[in-house]
Order: C-alpha cells, then structure tokens, then sequence
C-alpha cells in the first residue's frame, strides 16, 4: 500500500498513468463533542475546540487516464454519472465535490492544462449523515489526484486543501473539523486557533480504554439525511448577532470538548455519557433545527432500551445519532433500535488517515 508522502512510482508518469488505476479512501468520524466551535464565525474570534474520532466507514475514489479526451464522473452510492469534453473548468457539472476537486487540481497542480480522467466515488454512508462523509469525499478526491499527479501535499495541505475548495471554491457551509478528521484519522483533539491556524492532537490512551468506549458506542440511522446548511447558516447567524443564547452554547460546546477529552483519558465512560448529554443540551440551543420529532422519538426509545447519553452527530437535523450504553446493554439497545426501524450499528474506531494505492488496470 503507498503511503500517503510517498505516491507509487506506477502513478509518476503518463504511460504509468495510462496502465495504473489509482485509488484512495478517507474514514468517516463520529462528532464526539465541540461541534460548531470550529465554524469560522466562531473560532476567528473565541477559537474552537472539537473532540472526533474517525470510525470504519469510507470515503472511496477511483482514478484513471482516458485517451478520448473527456472527463467522466461517477458516484455511485448516488446513482449518478456524467460525461464531460475535457476543459479546465466544468460548468456543467451537478457533481460539486467532483468538479471542485477537479478544478482546483487542473489549476493549481496541472497549469491549466485539462485532465481526461475517469473519477469513481463512492460513500459508505448517506450524505447528510452527520459523518462528515461530504468532506470526507473531498479529502478522498484530493488524495486519489494528489498521488495520480505525484504531489508534494502533507496531511496538513490535504486538509486545508479540502476545507478551501468546500467553503471558498464551492460556497458551501461548514467547519473545519471533518476535512482534518477525514485526512489525520484517529481519535484527535482538535484547536481551531483564532488566527486561522489548526492543530490536530492525537489522544494516546490505553487499549483497555479504547475498546471500553467502542463496546460503549452505538450509532443508529435516524432514517433521514438531512442538508446542514441551513442548519450552520442559523447558527452562524446567532454567533454574528452575538445572540446571548447561541454564544453560550458555542462556549459550553467548547468546554465540553475540553472536559471530553479528559473523561476519554481517564477512561470515566459515565463521564463521558455525562458529556454527551451536556453537549446536546447545548447543540440544540444553537439552532431551531438541531432536533425534530423523529430525533425526540427515536432518543426516547433509546433510553428506554438502556442508554445513558445521547447526541446527533454533525449539525443535525437528522442524519446518525450516537449513544453511550453500558457495555451489558448494547446487544439489547442495538437489537431495540433495529426493531424500531432506525439501522443501529456497534462503533469501530480506526486508526489511520487517508491513504491511496494503485494497480494495474483491468482490461
């Protein structure tokens, strides 16, 4: 497998490109606390804490030379394809990570000159699903051109990288946090500095503690994805009014990322069932539409079944939600929420960032 500074000499050359096909993937992440500081609006001025950890569900993309002289896109969890004349932009294109991605890289890595590619994606989980799969596309995107061209880009570059061309290229809405996840990968604690800068920590624990949180963690689908930005542009709006209710949240939220981490090193899981329930008590403060009726519902039903902490992962408004359980209770919780027609899933944490390889393409 290529490691990520060190692209596979296949991918170094046009005819390599011709015979290689070039793949990369980059782990989802579970939201654990500290959510929404690491907003611009928020972090330029207060700075942002976030604690996540990456878990094994996959961003994927696919890359390989065409000799026709088009672009060809495909995601394939969506369904959807298009085909496109090679040019430095593309307009056309409904796919905006794709496109994004492809854009920046023909400008700033290619000097202008179009790419005839074939690009392959595909999620393991919906879009909207909290998981930070958007940006976890992106990063995968990055990765797959960046060892397809041959390019100098660190962990730190792919990232920042990647939060550019979703928040400055493409206008969409969000932090910072899932772009760092998505391309460090692990259980990090993340500082979203006032002067833009962001350090990305590791927790070092022991194997013990770990696998005591993941027999602690189940994830459950609350059967709707949901879009975020409405969701951010709220909450962006409350911090530039300095709503008093919202700018306490936000510092609660980063508070909580702070008393989470140390509950995490300690091991203290109904500390960390505490935590949680502290931070969506504070999440749902920061916006009207953090929760509905099926996320109230589906929260009940899970206290009912054993579980002592609950929380949305992402902005919310649907998507996967998260809960804290006794380690003697998970089979029942999980068995409970499959019953009640939400897809629950025990947690798997994973370890390593995003990272390519390369083979020989299949005729």
């Amino acid at each position: 497998m290529d490691t990520h500074h060190e692209p596979s000499s296949q991918t170094t050359d046009h005819a390599g490109r011709r015979r290689a096909v070039v793949r990369a993937r980059a782990p989802l992440r579970l939201g654990l606390a500290g959510g929404g500081t690491d907003l611009l609006s928020y972090s330029s001025q207060h700075g942002g804490a976030v604690l996540n950890a990456t878990i094994d569900r996959f961003a994927f993309a696919s890359i390989r030379a065409r000799d026709d002289g088009r672009v060809y896109f495909e995601a394939c969890d969506l369904g959807r394809e298009e085909v496109h004349a090679a040019a430095a932009s593309l307009p056309a294109s409904t796919l905006l990570l794709h496109r994004g991605v492809y854009e920046r890289m023909v400008r700033d890595h290619n000097g202008g000159a179009p790419l005839p590619v074939s690009v392959t994606t595909a999620v393991d989980a919906p879009m909207g699903s909290g998981l930070g799969s958007s940006s976890a596309l992106v990063v995968a995107l990055i990765e797959a051109y960046r060892a397809y061209l041959d390019l100098p880009l660190a962990r730190y570059d792919v990232a920042h990288l990647a939060y550019e061309i979703e928040r400055v290229d493409l206008g969409l809405a969000g932090g910072r946090q899932d772009q760092y996840s998505a391309a460090f990968g692990g259980l990090n604690f993340l500082e979203f500095l006032r002067d833009g800068e962001v350090i990305v920590n590791p927790l070092r624990f022991s194997e013990g503690v770990a696998l005591e949180l993941e027999s602690s963690l189940v994830v459950s689908f609350s059967g709707q994805s949901r879009s975020s930005d409405a969701i951010i542009r709220q909450q962006t709006s409350g911090v530039d009014a300095h709503s008093a209710e919202v700018m306490d949240a936000m510092h609660q939220l980063r508070q909580d990322a702070v008393d989470m981490k140390r509950a995490i090193l300690l091991g203290d899981i109904p500390a960390v069932a505490a935590l949680l329930e502290r931070s969506w008590l504070a999440k749902k403060r920061t916006a009207p539409g953090v929760t509905n009726a099926t996320i109230e519902r589906l929260e009940g039903m899970a206290r009912d079944a054993g579980a002592i902490g609950a929380k949305v992962s992402g902005a919310g408004g649907g998507g996967f939600m998260m809960f804290v359980v006794p380690t003697e209770r998970r089979y029942r919780l999980i068995s409970a929420l499959n019953e009640f027609g939400a897809m629950a899933y025990p947690v798997k944490f994973t370890e390593r960032g995003s990272e390519t390889w390369s083979l020989r393409a299949q005729r």
